[in-house]
């Protein structure tokens, strides 16, 4: 049992603290990626087509990207340990919905649901590691506990594709949302037991609870980031004029910000601290390069090589074991510079390893470039969490750890436009190739702002203004 000096453990982040922490956070990529087995069982087994299956990937990507800040805020404002469990409850509740569901407008119901409960995992968990840092007296965690949530929280995502075939070729395709459930249970019972309770809640009237959410500004947020994200998952079809509502949603939104009390997207606060919107951009072209080899490749392996799902999940299992890694390796020395500048120039690497790619290649060719590019995406996310508590002021971590995870999935649903466009007639060998040249040009450019960026010679724990 960890002993304790009143209030604060002596061992502040023993496995008990952490464990919870971690189950959340997991359930996110695992499911942004664990339903691609499953959409043509789907399909057939509810009597829709194919195509409208994948509105059950982009009903989880747009839940996400606009509930990952949401959660933050609401943690800020609440206190992250009532918002962790409400998503806890959410994820199990979703699942429940999809094992049963009987047509495609429940399980879109079911993903909207995961999608919203498991997106407050992560905010709410820096909240709460901050908190307990600030408890014991650190300026800092210990970079292994952060390495451990990115690891948990990102890395795991290329796991949901042989995970899906395991589970869909077992036990049929409402496995892939039956399976949230015993998982959120245990996090919800570890989070009960060894998660300290919020301290009591302040007595606010619904207009000042408004007020300090900022409710005005995230629904301008998400739905002017609705928009931007319909628009890129319809391409390659161009609806100017949903590019255009974005625009003018992102407008009012932003002026709206500029003259709220609590803003939930501090415009000023991005102004005035670079370090800290630089670090939002540059990791979401990390995450763009990550899940075009996601989707990509893995389109190409099962369309021209002829592999199955479950196959082509194994031979992206390199990315995840090699970016845990490197997470767990780099997240313990707090470093930044280094370790992004490495990612950038790995990834411009494995761009130019696509070009090699055709139907008569070595296909260890392929674990060889997940190794790569899993190492970049190791790299990066270490640096760049460690660039986020660096720069991100203490009272607004939820809401921006939430921002730099929505950044994310705006550069994974770009991938995923990208490979919709090359690939929309045939996938080929032409094609891959050609998805080779647009990620050398991404992480071409991912390497001169990183190399540009003078914020990342700023030394962690300190703040940027």
């Amino acid at each position: 049992m960890t002993a304790t000096t009143g209030t604060v453990p002596v061992r502040p982040f023993s496995w008990r603290f952490t464990t919870p922490l971690y189950l959340a956070s997991v359930l996110n990529p695992v499911n942004s990626s664990l339903i691609a087995t499953a959409l043509v069982p789907i399909a057939h087994g509810i009597g829709v087509s194919i195509g409208q299956t994948a509105a059950l990937v982009t009903a989880l990507y747009l839940a996400s990207a606009v509930a990952q800040p949401t959660a933050g805020k609401a943690g800020e404002v609440f206190g992250p340990r009532r918002v962790l469990i409400v998503g806890i409850v959410a994820v199990a509740v979703g699942g429940l919905v999809g094992g049963v569901a009987p047509n495609l407008l429940t399980l879109l119901l079911s993903r909207v649901l995961i999608g919203l409960g498991t997106s407050c995992a992560y905010p709410t968990a820096m909240l709460l590691i901050r908190q307990r840092a600030r408890e014991a007296g650190m300026a800092q965690p210990p970079g292994g506990v952060l390495g451990g949530l990115q690891i948990t929280g990102v890395a795991t995502a290329s796991l949901g594709l042989p995970l899906g075939g395991l589970l869909v070729g077992g036990f049929g395709w409402r496995a892939v949302f039956l399976v949230n459930i015993p998982v959120a249970l245990i996090a919800l019972v570890a989070a009960l037991a060894w998660v300290e309770a919020d301290g009591p809640p302040a007595k606010r009237g619904l207009r000042e609870v408004a007020s300090r959410l900022d409710v005005a500004g995230i629904v301008g947020f998400a739905a002017a980031m609705l928009a931007l994200l319909v628009f890129l998952f319809e391409l390659p079809t161009v609806h100017w004029s949903i590019l255009a509502l974005s625009i003018v949603l992102w407008l009012a939104d932003i002026g709206w910000e500029l003259r709220a009390a609590s803003p939930f997207l501090d415009v000023r606060l991005l102004a005035a601290r670079p370090a800290l919107t630089n670090t939002y951009v540059l990791f979401g072209l990390v995450m763009l390069c990550q899940y075009v080899v996601l989707y990509g490749v893995t389109q190409w392996i099962e369309a021209v090589r002829g592999y199955n799902a479950s196959e082509s999940g194994l031979l992206l299992l390199p990315m995840t074991l090699v970016s845990g890694i490197a997470i767990a390796l780099i997240s313990r020395r707090n470093m930044v510079r280094g370790p992004v500048i490495a990612a950038a120039v790995t990834a411009l690497a494995g761009s130019a390893g696509v070009l090699l790619l055709n139907s008569g290649a070595w296909i260890g060719l392929v674990a060889i470039l997940t190794f790569l590019f899993g190492a970049s995406t190791g790299l990066a996310v270490a640096g760049y969490q460690t660039a986020l508590y660096t720069h991100a002021p203490p009272e607004q971590l939820g809401t921006a750890s939430g921002l730099l995870r929505t950044f994310g999935y705006v550069g994974s649903i770009a991938s995923s436009a990208i490979t919709g466009m090359v690939f929309h007639h045939q996938v080929s060998d032409d094609g891959i190739h050609l998805i080779g040249w647009i990620m050398i040009g991404v992480s071409l450019g991912l390497t001169l702002l990183t190399l540009a960026d003078r914020t990342l010679r700023t030394r962690p724990g300190t703040q940027s203004r």
